[in-house]
């Protein structure tokens, strides 16, 4: 389902590169969506999923069934509450929220007023998924992860919508994608209502108290808040800096960003959310062997699926955007100035999943702060990389420095685990390292020495472009895990207690 909701946001993003471009309107509209989308990930699947779901496991699994329900009905109730306030407060004040995003649009009049605009479309967007991301927390909790992974579609349907059936009744096309954001944020939630009510789980706001356990709840969020958010404060930056340089750079980030989300939310977003639940179980029941043995098959998996699928982006940067987004309003210098950020943040894409189940065994802990710590690190390092990396390498800079401070956030997560003696990893790293680094090298020497340059990608049509594109994929997919057999990687390998 995660594979499906990321197949038509890759879709959505074609779409919207060929009718919008990269220009004044898409820099605009992306500030305008990415502002609640920020806030999403502090007040839904972000901060709160990751200090709720731990605790809704333990009373799960510690106390009855009214306490479990007061649980749910109380901390929906409160957080329905912040929302509201702050939903409020970011319709009444976008012009000055524009403003602190994305400075550099204050000396363009066409800009800013257009994306204020637009924010006050997108700002109640923050409302609605925050709830339907509480649903969906409910859910995982119980381990019904299908529904909330197939819920994004939604969102990505309403704005494919917008953007082919929706603009042309605008003055301004773009505005119609703000309009989709919003219905999409009511479908969403709306979709997910059927679920709970079947579990028996549909929050009753006005009913239930628990306040004791909301409480700890949100003690666990407020670190929280910081700690999990720290790649979108990062992308925040990047927006910020980049509203300073020409027009496009924005829209070049967004589309690069996206690419690499690809594989962050298909594995490493869907991986966190399975293995939170669990490692939160093996906590819960004092089961330390297990908590490792989990968390150690989950860092594996890492590794063998995230190195490829970095590689594999950075080397096919050029053909991916070009055959991907070069159409319509998409220029050729638009796909080759966002395929080098896209280089820039492949390098961070292993980091960035780390961070996700790395974070994941600290939260599961009810350790909120430690992950705060890495986080300070990381948003510090970014800070001073975008900084000395800006004037020379532009956007490719800002990306680049994203992906470094991934590295030093994952790193810093790893060893204090370590130290904490919570995780003891198990034996055999050192045989199956040697074994993925020898199938990427191959891979990579496929890649570099045979894919044609960029220049020959733009003169091929349509589907030359995706049939050719395609064979690569499908030979760097299949040459990976063939010299990993030949090196004498088996399935057997990853079962055990964590596959389990």
């Amino acid at each position: 389902m995660t594979l499906l909701s990321r197949i038509f946001g890759l879709i959505r993003d074609i779409v919207i590169a060929r009718a919008f471009g990269a220009d004044v309107g898409t820099d605009a509209f992306f500030v305008a969506f990415r502002i609640p989308n920020f806030f999403r990930r502090l007040f839904g699947e972000g901060a709160f999923a990751q200090a709720f779901v731990p605790v809704l496991t333990e009373y799960k699994e510690q106390r009855d069934e009214e306490q479990v329900r007061n649980l749910i009905d109380h901390t929906t109730a409160t957080l329905a509450l912040i929302l509201i306030a702050v939903t409020l407060i970011g319709i009444v004040a976008a012009p000055i929220v524009i403003l602190g995003f994305a400075p550099g649009f204050s000396g363009d009049g066409g800009r800013y007023e257009l994306a204020v605009s637009m924010l006050q479309l997108t700002f109640p967007y923050l409302l609605f998924i925050s709830l339907t991301a509480l649903a969906g927390a409910i859910l995982n909790a119980y381990r019904q992860f299908a529904v909330p992974a197939f819920t994004p579609v939604l969102l990505n349907l309403a704005m494919i919508a917008a953007a082919i059936w929706w603009a042309p009744y605008f003055e301004r096309p773009i505005i119609a994608l703000a309009w989709g954001v919003l219905l999409a944020g009511v479908v969403q939630l709306l979709f997910q209502l059927p679920f709970l009510l079947k579990l028996r789980r549909l929050p009753r706001p006005f009913k239930g108290r628990d306040k004791e356990g909301v409480k700890r709840i949100f003690k666990l969020m407020l670190p929280t808040l910081f700690g999990v958010s720290v790649a979108q404060i990062n992308t925040i930056v990047d927006t910020l800096m980049a509203s300073f340089l020409v027009s496009g750079s924005i829209s070049w980030l967004y589309y690069s960003d996206r690419m690499m989300e690809f594989p962050l939310g298909v594995f490493g977003i869907a991986l966190a959310t399975v293995i939170l639940p669990q490692l939160s179980e093996k906590h819960s029941q004092g089961n330390s062997a297990d908590y490792s043995a989990t968390l150690d098959w989950g860092l594996r998996l890492v590794w063998l699926v995230c190195l490829p699928a970095a590689l594999g982006l950075a080397l096919l940067a050029g053909p991916i955007m070009v055959t991907l987004f070069q159409y319509g309003s998409f220029t050729p210098g638009d796909a080759a100035m966002a395929a080098r950020s896209l280089m820039a943040f492949a390098l961070g894409l292993p980091a960035f999943v780390l961070i996700k189940v790395l974070a994941s065994a600290f939260f599961s802990r009810q350790d909120t702060k430690t992950p705060v710590k890495a986080g300070v690190a990381a948003m510090l390092t970014n800070i001073v990389l975008n900084l000395a990396l800006i004037q020379a390498l532009a956007h490719v800079g800002l990306a680049l420095a994203t992906s470094i401070a991934a590295m030093v956030n994952a790193g810093l997560l790893y060893v204090w685990l370590q130290r904490s003696g919570a995780f003891q990893s198990q034996s055999g790293w050192g045989v199956f390292a040697l074994r993925i680094a020898i199938a990427a090298i191959v891979m990579t020497a496929l890649l570099i020495y045979y894919v044609p340059a960029i220049d020959h990608w733009v003169n091929l049509d349509l589907w030359q472009r995706v049939l050719q594109l395609t064979a690569w994929v499908l030979a760097g997919a299949l040459l990976y895990p063939l010299v990993l057999l030949i090196a004498g990687l088996r399935l057997r390998h990853f079962r055990g207690q964590g596959a389990n």
